[in-house]
């Protein structure tokens, strides 16, 4: 008998743990049907503006703990009135293959946690544009796991409701671009004194560079850093300094698979229109579609400069 009872414990003790990680996993199914049921719906955005982003009221929440005021600038206008330097400066430099992904670079990815890795530490991201917008529109800067996770979900979702042409318009339109400066129209009056459509590649580039930190980099008083990162940009986008170009950043009609749309008009009346009092129409060629169905066809062609 006691040598039955000894062999039983270990019995005993195997089925505890294997209930416990029944009731564990069950818990965290649970968890994830809350969090992804809860997510915010993001189909609106094909046909409406975005009234206002959670990086904009914790901004907002920040400044008045401080005590000091603030004031949110910004200006919608529409993917055509922003500079075609613009769109293709801040490719290169946030998400090279924006139009070849669903959202998640999943080589980018795999680079960012191979050299995390070898560092020791996180030193080198890997969001998307896509998820950059998913970040800014609904959640918070913080690392925490469970963010990252809704951060993923939303993606998802804003890739299978959304263009890319119009996950690009949303981002360049809500971008955090300094304190209380978001979008790219008034970033670039606030810093170059002209509108989003008349950038050149240089401002378009020292734009670019200060997404990492737009807090601290200014692109009218550029650091050392920034113009480093603005000659890095320059140079992925095929300029010199000083120089400019105009080919498109979206790809080209004649080639297969191609998402490339045509041509909107240039002119808008809701391009002075404030994005918070929701009064500027969005793009109309916005329309949903399916992931993984050549949306977006393939990526930029970006020709180099030829040499003079």
């Amino acid at each position: 008998m006691p040598r039955a009872g000894r062999r039983r414990t270990p019995i005993i003790r195997g089925r505890s743990i294997l209930r416990w990680v029944g009731v564990a996993a069950s818990i965290g199914f649970v968890y994830l049907a809350y969090v992804y049921l809860t997510l915010p719906d993001v189909r609106p955005l094909a046909t409406t503006n975005p009234q206002t982003t959670a990086f904009m009221e914790l901004r907002k929440e920040e400044a008045a703990e401080a005590g000091r005021k603030f004031g949110i600038r910004q200006r919608w206008v529409p993917y055509t009135q922003i500079s075609n330097n613009l769109r293709r400066a801040v490719l290169v430099a946030e998400d090279a293959a924006f139009f070849d992904h669903d959202g998640i670079d999943l080589n980018e990815l795999r680079a960012s946690l191979e050299r995390n890795w070898e560092e020791g530490r996180f030193t080198r991201g890997a969001s998307t544009i896509t998820q950059q917008l998913a970040k800014n529109l609904y959640l918070s800067p913080s690392r925490n796991p469970m963010r990252k996770l809704k951060e993923l979900f939303i993606t998802r979702r804003l890739e299978a409701a959304l263009t890319k042409r119009r996950i690009l318009e949303i981002y360049l339109n809500v971008i955090e671009w300094g304190d209380g400066i978001f979008g790219a129209e008034a970033a670039s009056r606030a810093y170059f004194g002209k509108p989003a459509s008349d950038l050149t590649a240089d401002e378009a580039a020292l734009l670019a560079g200060a997404i990492i930190n737009p807090r601290e980099h200014n692109p009218a008083h550029p650091t050392a850093r920034l113009r480093r990162r603005q000659e890095i940009i320059a140079k992925r986008m095929g300029i010199r300094a000083g120089g400019a170009t105009s080919a498109t950043v979206e790809p080209s009609a004649s080639q297969p698979n191609s998402a490339a749309e045509p041509p909107q008009p240039t002119s808008d009346s809701s391009a002075e229109s404030p994005i918070n009092k929701g009064s500027s129409s969005p793009d109309p060629t916005a329309q949903p579609v399916q992931p993984r169905s050549g949306n977006g066809g393939p990526p930029p062609v970006i020709p180099p400069t030829p040499r003079s």
